[in-house]
């Protein structure tokens, strides 16, 4: 079959960008979350009677708070003088560059509005939308691969071993740094947020769903992830995660080590960064 596994393989919405920003977020705090959030897998799936019920409500029914739990308390922010909006690329690049070495740092930093688009990713995986666009420099080189034919077909597991360098990277992140870093230039994101149209709400409210849709993710240890071919796409074969939101896919494609590895780490940076999360570990 032709390889356009990592192009949209998945029909997925197109992403909210305010209209000044067409440059895409490759985001390193994964969505600190946003790096992580982890960087972007670009192949698709579709439905089909896959493993048992049982087992995938095993992974996926995860234990949800009975009542809100009293606000973390965030890590404080630098006390540094930021300038407007649209002219703090150059802090950002310093703060994110004294912060991560990684290789998936580097590339988003070669681009430009970084708070903007890092905003716009972490909105659109709030709404359960993708942020391809956005991580399109952190795509992997390496072609998505697959297993057998027909009803056979499923995920070649060298395909989730793409994106170990974005699992490890995220998992050796300083979780205390992060969460710093998105304190000292909460002013700012608050700022481009206000420019989607949202004056009187806080980020931290966005930034809670965003972990909340990352953490939903199931863990698919020891499965075989079954596939679907559709014309030049493939899809999930199992029905329930087919039906699963764009960038929750997204995440899933990383495969079960990475999900982990990211998932720990969300948990780990949110109260640092005085978010709030519904989902327990």
């Amino acid at each position: 079959m032709t390889d356009l596994s990592d192009l949209q393989l998945d029909k997925w919405r197109e992403p909210i960008e305010p209209e000044h920003s067409r440059v895409g977020l490759r985001v390193v705090i994964a969505v600190a979350i946003l790096s992580a959030l982890g960087a972007g897998g670009y192949y698709w799936f579709r439905h089909r009677p896959q493993p048992a019920a049982n087992d995938i409500r095993a992974h996926t029914e995860q234990p949800v708070a009975a009542s809100p739990s009293p606000k973390p308390v965030a890590e404080p922010g630098d006390g540094i003088d930021l300038p407007p909006l649209a002219q703090t690329d150059a802090i950002v690049r310093q703060l994110v560059s004294g912060l991560s070495t990684h290789p998936s740092a580097a590339a988003w930093l070669a681009g430009d509005q970084l708070v903007r688009n890092f905003v716009v990713s972490v909105y659109n995986i709030a709404g359960g939308r993708s942020p391809a666009a956005q991580l399109a420099r952190l795509r992997p080189a390496q072609k998505f691969q697959v297993r057998g034919s027909g009803a056979e077909l499923s995920v070649d597991p060298r395909s989730y071993a793409r994106y170990d360098a974005y699992g490890d990277a995220m998992a050796a992140l300083d979780a205390r740094g992060a969460a710093r870093l998105y304190a000292t230039l909460k002013p700012r994101i608050q700022d481009a947020y206000r420019e989607l149209g949202h004056p009187d709400d806080d980020f931290d409210r966005v930034m809670g769903r965003a972990f909340d849709e990352l953490l939903a993710v199931p863990v698919l240890d020891g499965r075989v992830v079954a596939l679907a071919s559709k014309s030049v796409s493939y899809e999930f074969a199992d029905r329930r995660l087919q039906s699963m939101s764009s960038a929750q896919r997204q995440l899933l494609r990383m495969g079960p080590r990475n999900v982990k590895l990211i998932q720990a780490k969300l948990r780990e940076i949110a109260p640092l960064m005085g978010v709030t999360i519904s989902r327990l570990p």
